[in-house]
C-alpha cells in the first residue's frame, strides 16, 4: 500500500503507471479485442486520443481539487447537486453488477480446461460456476476488506503478469517462425470498413477495458511535479497497456479465425492450438489455474470498492435505512447482498442467450452503456466546475483556463456519447437471435439502472440521513 500524504509528493511517474496498468489491463478482454484483427491498432489509437487521456486528464484535475473520499459521487454533487452525484456513484457501482457474470463466463469457461473443455459451451455449467464463485467471494467481503486485500493482490500477480506475457511469448515465436497466419499485416488492414457499423460494434467494449482511472486519480495530488508527470504517467500507462492488449490479443488472432473467435474462451482455445503446436499440452491446465486466479482477483478488487462508495451517500440520506446496515467488520452487508440479488439475476441471460459469447458480449455492451453515462457527468461536471468553483485550488490542472477544459471534456462526451450508440449495434460476428429482443434487452436494462436511482432519491426521507453518533 502507498502511504498518503498531504505533504509529501512521493509517488514517481513509474508507480502511477503502474497503478493505472493495474487497473486496465485484464486478460478476459483479449479475445475481444482479438474480434477487431488488425484494426485494433486504429481502434487503440480512436480510444485512446478520445476517451483515456481526456477521461485521466479531467479525473486528475477534479481529484486533486476535491480531495475527500467519496470521488465521482464529491465531484458531480459539488457540480450539479446531490440528485445527480447520487445518480453518478449509483451508475459507477451498478455497472459492475453486469460485468460480474461476463467476466466470472469467463472464468468458468478457463475452469473447464481443467475438467472438460466441452464444459466451456454448456450454459448450465457457466452460469452455475458464476453463481457459486460471486456468492462466495460475497461471503469473503463479509469478513473485511483485509482479507480481499490479500487474495487481490496474490492473484494479480500469478493471474494476469505471468500468463498474459506467455501468451504474448508464444504469439511472437510463432509468428517469428514464419506459420500461417488468420490475419494479414498489410496497411489496407487497418482501416476498418464503416459500412457495416456490425463489424465495429466491440469498439464499445475497448471504451470498458481502458475505464477505471478515475479511480487512480486519486493519487495525483501526491505525484511529483504532477503538473508534467502526471500526463507522462497517462502516456506510460497507455503505452503498456496497448503493448500488452494488441501483442496479447493479436496473439490470438493469428491462430484463431476472426469469426470463430469466442468472447468467453478464445483466450484458452489460442494457448490449445499453441501448446499442443509445440508439444507443451501438459502446460494447459497449470496455465488455466493462474487464469481463473487472477480474474477472481480481478473480481475480488472491484467487489468492495464500488459498494463502499455508493454506501458514502448515506450520510446526506440517499440510501433507506435498511442499506445502510454494517456488521460488526464495517461491511455494507445489506448492499452487499443487494449486489449479489441482482448479480444473480442478470446471470440468467446466460441460459437465454443463442451462444455464450452472445451473452458475454451483451453484459459487457451493458456494463460499458452504464459507465460511460456517469463519464458524461463527470466531463459535464468538469466544465462546470471550472466556473462555478474557480477559486478552488486544483494540483493538476488542464492547462488554459477555459479552451483546454472544453476542448478535453468535449472529446470525452463525444466519445462516450458514440460508444453508447454504437453498443446498440448488433455485432456481426455474432449469433444474437431476434433483433427486436436484442435491442430490448440493451434498451430496458439500461432504462431500468438510470431510473432505479433517481426513483430512489424522489422519495428520500430526512430521516434516512446518517447522524454523527451513528457512523
Amino acid at each position: 500500500m502507498i502511504a498518503r500524504s498531504n505533504s509529501k509528493r512521493v509517488i514517481s511517474i513509474f508507480v502511477l503507471a503502474m497503478l493505472n496498468v493495474s487497473i486496465m489491463a485484464s486478460l478476459r478482454n483479449l479475445p475481444l479485442v482479438a474480434e477487431l484483427g488488425y484494426q485494433m491498432i486504429f481502434f487503440f489509437a480512436v480510444v485512446g486520443l478520445t476517451f483515456l487521456i481526456p477521461c485521466a486528464l479531467v479525473s486528475a484535475e477534479l481529484a486533486t481539487g476535491w480531495t475527500k473520499s467519496g470521488g465521482i459521487y464529491v465531484w458531480v454533487r459539488e457540480a450539479l447537486g446531490d440528485r445527480w452525484g447520487f445518480f453518478a456513484i449509483w451508475m459507477q457501482w451498478v455497472h459492475n453488477v453486469t460485468w460480474y457474470p461476463a467476466i466470472l463466463a469467463f472464468v468458468a469457461a478457463t475452469l473447464a480446461y481443467i475438467i472438460n473443455p466441452d464444459l466451456a459451451h454448456n450454459k448450465v455449467f457457466i452460469q452455475s460456476v458464476v453463481l457459486i464463485v460471486f456468492w462466495g467471494m460475497t461471503l469473503i467481503n463479509y469478513f473485511g476488506i483485509e482479507t480481499s486485500a490479500l487474495v487481490s493482490t496474490i492473484g494479480v500477480i500469478a493471474g494476469t503478469i505471468i500468463p498474459g506475457l506467455f501468451i504474448i511469448g508464444l504469439g511472437v515465436t510463432w509468428f517469428i517462425v514464419g506459420n500461417p497466419t488468420q490475419i494479414q499485416f498489410t496497411p489496407g488492414s487497418l482501416i476498418p470498413d464503416f459500412d457495416k457499423w456490425g463489424n465495429i460494434v466491440f469498439l464499445a467494449g475497448l471504451f470498458l477495458a481502458f475505464s477505471g482511472l478515475e479511480v487512480s486519480a486519486g493519487y495525483a495530488g501526491e505525484v511529483k511535479n504532477p503538473q508534467k508527470n502526471f500526463p507522462r504517467a497517462i502516456m506510460i500507462a497507455a503505452g503498456i497497456t496497448l503493448f500488452l492488449f494488441m501483442l496479447g490479443a493479436l496473439s490470438i488472432a493469428v491462430v484463431i479465425p476472426k469469426g470463430d473467435i469466442s468472447l468467453v474462451s478464445g483466450l484458452m482455445e489460442a494457448l490449445k492450438l499453441y501448446l499442443s503446436q509445440y508439444g507443451l499440452s501438459w502446460v494447459l491446465p497449470g496455465l488455466a489455474i493462474l487464469l481463473v486466479i487472477g480474474a477472481i482477483a480481478e473480481v475480488n478488487s472491484w467487489i468492495m470498492g464500488p459498494v463502499k462508495a455508493l454506501y458514502t451517500t448515506s450520510i446526506h440520506g440517499n440510501l433507506p435505512p435498511f442499506f445502510q446496515n454494517l456488521n460488526k467488520h464495517g461491511m455494507p452487508t445489506h448492499l452487499l447482498l443487494l449486489q449479489a440479488i441482482i448479480v444473480t439475476i442478470v446471470s440468467f441471460i446466460i441460459l437465454y442467450m443463442p451462444t455464450i459469447s452472445t451473452s458475454y458480449w451483451i453484459l459487457t455492451a451493458i456494463s460499458a452503456q452504464i459507465y460511460l453515462i456517469m463519464y458524461i457527468f463527470m466531463f459535464i461536471s468538469a466544465i462546470r466546475l471550472r466556473y462555478t468553483h474557480a477559486h478552488v485550488p486544483r494540483v493538476y490542472k488542464i492547462p488554459h483556463p477555459h479552451k483546454g477544459i472544453w476542448f478535453v471534456a468535449s472529446l470525452g462526451m463525444l466519445a462516450s456519447i458514440f460508444a453508447i450508440i454504437i453498443g446498440f449495434v448488433p455485432p456481426t460476428q455474432l449469433a444474437t437471435g431476434s433483433r427486436l429482443v436484442y435491442h430490448a434487452l440493451l434498451f430496458f436494462g439500461l432504462l431500468v439502472m438510470i431510473a432505479i436511482p433517481l426513483i430512489i432519491y424522489q422519495f428520500k426521507k430526512p430521516s434516512w440521513v446518517i447522524k454523527p453518533d451513528e457512523e
